[in-house]
């Protein structure tokens, strides 16, 4: 597994932030329901990653070694008030250029407190990048509009996906992504669409030790084939695996139980 690099994913939130934008200013119904945040409207969506850029900007600026609750993070909320899209959009913008700024300024290897067992400057630059990747789709599904994302950017949040997964059956042990455990149980993730020279096949194995997983064309348990958006989306529960163009071959039943089980915890 190769990271991209340090400002390619940068520059990949610079990009994120400017298409998660263009949903804003495309006249899209900031009430809106997401489909796939349930809890969310569209307002509130934009609210939360721009609140989660902002926060991480705060960490990596301050070099914080203790996590820093999102209520003392400034601007956090966003604008007053409601339902103002320009305010919005002006916002959300600024949110991307001050955590760029300071993770270009930081490099990658810039020690900083994370969730995760990697503590650097760097495993923020690759977390907000499919943040937003993911939350762009989120507000694309909300207001109706097309989502695409670069195979390289793709195939990249899916490794990072699984590497979640596998963190959280270590610290989570009884939480329900524990449950994707046990030995002979496998599955393929299979793009159909990538670039000559992009590995973007993976078989993850359940094991009693919890998930071990690579890149690569082996047989599994089940397979989800398709092109590689659609699979990424449907593999974050973005799109259903009946969406057109996605195939499952195999035990779909271990394909529902890793959707419903994997998680941030």
């Amino acid at each position: 597994m190769t990271l991209l690099a340090h400002d390619r994913y940068c520059d990949e939130i610079t990009e994120q932030v400017r298409l998660f934008r263009s949903v804003i200013t495309s006249g899209a119904d900031l009430s809106a329901t997401v489909p796939t945040c349930p809890d969310w409207t569209l307002e509130e969506l934009v609210r939360h990653t721009g609140g989660a850029l902002r926060w991480v900007e705060l960490l990596v600026r301050t070099r914080a070694r203790e996590e820093i609750p999102v209520e003392r993070v400034p601007g956090a909320d966003g604008p007053r008030a409601r339902g103002d899209a320009a305010a919005l959009d002006a916002w959300l913008a600024e949110s991307g250029e001050a955590v760029v700024a300071v993770l270009r300024e930081a490099g990658p290897d810039t020690k900083v407190w994370t969730w995760s067992g990697t503590h650097t400057t760097g495993f923020w630059a690759r977390r907000m990048t499919h943040e937003l990747v993911i939350h762009r789709a989120d507000a694309a599904l909300a207001a109706g509009r097309p989502f695409e994302v670069g195979p390289e950017v793709a195939a990249d949040a899916i490794d990072e996906w699984l590497e979640i997964v596998r963190f959280m059956q270590r610290v989570l042990p009884d939480a329900p992504v524990g449950e994707l455990r046990g030995p002979g149980r496998s599955l393929h993730l299979h793009a159909t669409d990538t670039p000559p020279g992009l590995d973007a096949e993976w078989l993850i194995e359940l094991t009693g030790d919890g998930i071990a997983w690579r890149r690569g064309h082996e047989k599994a348990t089940v397979a989800l084939r398709g092109p590689l958006t659609p699979l990424l989306l449907a593999f974050y529960r973005r799109l259903p695996v009946e969406t057109p163009g996605l195939e499952v071959l195999g035990e779909r039943e271990l394909l529902d139980l890793w959707l419903e089980r994997a998680s941030f915890g």
